[in-house]
Order: C-alpha cells, then sequence, then structure tokens
C-alpha cells in the first residue's frame, strides 16, 4: 500500500448506502427502467429489460433516491457486481445497493474501481454467508475496508481507468449498430423477401445495384412456412452444415495456461465470442475434448441447455475445445457463406424454429443435437447468398476486431487496477500504458 494511503471502513467513508427492501412493484413493459442484479455486469449497468409503472415509482424507493454518479453493487446472485448510474430515473431493484461516497473524502469513481479490486471482492466473499444463495448483509458490508488514497489522488486513478472504460464502451456500441445493420439486411433479403416483393410491384428494390437486383426473382410462391421467392426452396440447417456433438465427459481439469476450453460463459448474446473470457486445459485433455471437433474460424457453437440457442461464431485464428452443453455447427465445403449463417442463427426466424424444436423439462429446457440439423431456413441461390457475403462478411470482420480490441483492453484495465489502488505502480507508468493502448 502507498504511504499516503488509509484504510477506511464502507462505514465511514459512505454518505449514503441504501437498499430496497420489500416486494418489488408490478413490472411492466415501459416505464421507469428497473436496474437488477442481472443487468449489473463486469463494472457497468447494461441496458435494463424491465420496468416499473412511473406511478409506483416513489413509493418503491422511499428508502433514497439516486443520483447520478452512484454506485451499484448486487448484494447476491451474483454477489459483488458493480455498475454506476449514469442516466435518471432508474429504479433500483432488491438484490442492489447504492453506495455514494463522502464529498471530498471517497469519490464515487474510484469506489466503483475499488469495489472491483481482488482486496475487497475477497472481502465480499469472506463476509458473505449463505449455503444456496451466498448473499452480504449491509452490517457486513459497512466493514469492509478500502484503499483511500488522498482524493486528488482518488480522481487522477479513477480517470485512467475510466478513459479505457469509455473506449470499450464506444467499441460495444459500434458493434451494437454494426449488427443492427447486419440484421435489417438478413431481415430484407431472406425473411420479408424485400427485393422481391419491390420487383413483384415493378419497384426497383432500395439499396443494392442492378447487378445484384437482377439475383432475385419477381415472385413469390407458396411453401410450408407461407410465401417464399420464386425458385428458391425450404431447407434445414443439416443440408448446409454438419452438426457434431460435444463430448459428454467429465468436465477436464481447468488450467491457468495451457490450450482452449470453451465454455459457456464464452457464448454472447450478440453472435460473438468472449476470447478474452478463456479457460485452458492440458495438452492431454485437449485431445479427449477434440476427439470430435476442433472448432476453428467460422464454426458457430449453439447452447443447449440453460440459455438454450444461445450462438456464437468462433473469430480468426481462435482453435479451441468445446465444452459441454454446446454443438458445433460448421458449414459444409460448398457452402462457405459463415456471415450468412450466423446471422441466420442470430435471426428471430431461427428463434422460432428453436422454440419450436427445444424439449421442456422440469428444471431445464434443452435442444436436442438431432434436432439443430432440422431448423428450418429458406434456401437462396448460391449467387444470392454470395451476394449477402460480400456485404455481411465485412460488417461482421469488424465486429470480431472490434471485439478483440475490447478483450485487449479490459485486460489492461483489469492489470492495471490493482496496481493503481495499491500504489504498485506509479501514475505517470500508468498514463504512458493507457495512451500507448488508446493510440
Amino acid at each position: 500500500m502507498r504511504s499516503e494511503s488509509t484504510l477506511c471502513s464502507l462505514e465511514d467513508c459512505l454518505d449514503v448506502l441504501l437498499d430496497y427492501r420489500g416486494k418489488t412493484p408490478k413490472k411492466t413493459i415501459s416505464g421507469i427502467p428497473l436496474v437488477t442484479a442481472k443487468v449489473v455486469k463486469a463494472g457497468r449497468i447494461e441496458t435494463p429489460t424491465e420496468f416499473i409503472a412511473a406511478d409506483d415509482y416513489d413509493s418503491w424507493m422511499t428508502r433514497g433516491m439516486p443520483k447520478v454518479g452512484d454506485v451499484v453493487m448486487t448484494t447476491e446472485a451474483p454477489l459483488g457486481e458493480v455498475g454506476q448510474i449514469q442516466t435518471l430515473p432508474v429504479a433500483l431493484a432488491q438484490r442492489i445497493v447504492t453506495l455514494r461516497g463522502k464529498e471530498g473524502i471517497l469519490h464515487n469513481d474510484y469506489l466503483l474501481y475499488a469495489l472491483q479490486s481482488s482486496h475487497v471482492q475477497a472481502q465480499l466473499k469472506g463476509r458473505a454467508s449463505g449455503t444456496t444463495v451466498v448473499g452480504i448483509k449491509q452490517s457486513e458490508l459497512r466493514k469492509i475496508s478500502l484503499e483511500l488514497p488522498p482524493y486528488a489522488l482518488q480522481v487522477e486513478i479513477a480517470s485512467i481507468l475510466k478513459s479505457l472504460d469509455d473506449r470499450i464502451d464506444l467499441l460495444r456500441q459500434t458493434n451494437e449498430n454494426l449488427e443492427l445493420i447486419t440484421q435489417t439486411l438478413f431481415k430484407s433479403w431472406f425473411i420479408d423477401f424485400d427485393p422481391v416483393r419491390a420487383k413483384a410491384e415493378g419497384r426497383e428494390p432500395e439499396g443494392m445495384d442492378a447487378a445484384t437486383a437482377s439475383l432475385f426473382p419477381a415472385e413469390l410462391e407458396e411453401s410450408a412456412l407461407g410465401l417464399i421467392p420464386k425458385g428458391w426452396r425450404l431447407a434445414g440447417v443439416g443440408e448446409i452444415a454438419e452438426v457434431i456433438d460435444c463430448l459428454h465427459s467429465k468436465k477436464p481439469q481447468l488450467r491457468d495456461e495451457g490450450r482452449p476450453y470453451l465454455q459457456l460463459s464464452n457464448i454472447r448474446d450478440d453472435g460473438l465470442l468472449n476470447a478474452s473470457a478463456l479457460a485452458f486445459i492440458s495438452d492431454s485433455d485437449y485431445a479427449t475434448w477434440t476427439s470430435r471437433i476442433e472448432v476453428r474460424e467460422g464454426d458457430c457453437i449453439i447452447t443447449n441447455v440453460g440459455r438454450v440457442g444461445a450462438v456464437s461464431q468462433v473469430p480468426p485464428r481462435l482453435l479451441a475445445a468445446m465444452g459441454r452443453n454446446m454443438t458445433a455447427i460448421r458449414l459444409r465445403p460448398e457452402y462457405p457463406y459463415p456471415s450468412f449463417l450466423i446471422e441466420l442463427l442470430l435471426s428471430k426466424w431461427m428463434r422460432v424454429e428453436i422454440e419450436r424444436r427445444t424439449d421442456i423439462g422440469t428444471i431445464l429446457n434443452a435442444l436436442n443435437v438431432r434436432s439443430i440439423p432440422l431448423l428450418r431456413f429458406v434456401m437462396a441461390p448460391h449467387e444470392v447468398f454470395l451476394a449477402a457475403e460480400k456485404i455481411l462478411r465485412p460488417l461482421r470482420a469488424s465486429m470480431e476486431s472490434n471485439m478483440s480490441r475490447v478483450g485487449q483492453l479490459a485486460m489492461l484495465r483489469d492489470t492495471l487496477l490493482p496496481r493503481l489502488i495499491s500504489g504498485r505502480l506509479r501514475l505517470p507508468e500508468a498514463q504512458e500504458q493507457r495512451d500507448e493502448a488508446l493510440a
């Protein structure tokens, strides 16, 4: 610890510590965004997907109102995830506490990062209780100690870390925009058949040149799933891809280094693989777990239980073993259209297909690997697939590159965080590493 730092309990350096108890108001489809434990992840609050009515807001938030800059932390399931309030109004759900530092003693931005440090996370786990659900009581939370450098130094430390998070957020937002573009094009061409409908009505298809427009017919015809372009047909995923089940064996021993081993936590909801949080296994275990398939660039991985149907695509330069409860989907050589494949699997059309073939269980729902080749879609001529791939591939490549960059910046932030808070790294050195990473 740096000589000018002191240890301070949360009890002594917080101005506000709020939690929200009782029965949460009825959730609505719109209204005041509700920050729940499931949207507080990795130092940020993701976009809430649940709301409460404006009329219920004041009666629910009687313990106190949050302010912009306040830090929120989950107290159980999971314990110790933090984020910071950026916009108002928001409602805070159960299992969330709101923390606000004393002015001039504890800066909220510094608090956000201090709570993520190994020093604090270890204390949270040590003071937690419970067997099935592990959580921390407010009385124990108040005893957690922070390393507290002078206030001005807190601001500088937080500024370095926050600049990295700001770039990460920008890259994530860019990817959200790119994914909206790719899904819009996919839906237009392969679900709504907009170019075909335009030609059928005597109009020129929008957003494409004459050569591309000529690839689409000018008529729709009936099929088992409704109207589809004339000359196109229904097909199953198994026609264009091999579907390869995971190894059903005891989970291998995970290591700090070795060969990459994919787990469900690597499967993101946006089709990108979180390769920055890979687990590793020994060479011998790797040989066993790749006996059916060693996944590679362009392969898609779909989850079979829990988050049924979540799918990600393996990025360039990654070879890995695939863990339990996942299935690999590898395009056949005659269908070299990986961007089409991932957009198909992410589409609302395919979500309906997956739900239709999901087995409903008493504990967990499951997508049987034998059902995956039967998932239906509309097969277009190769020329249409090729035209789509030429547009989609650069967009997906940018998303993959941005995701890789996010992983690199997050790794730097996580490396700098404990060293800055403990004083083992001087500010000029940290600033130099930050500037080099952001250049």
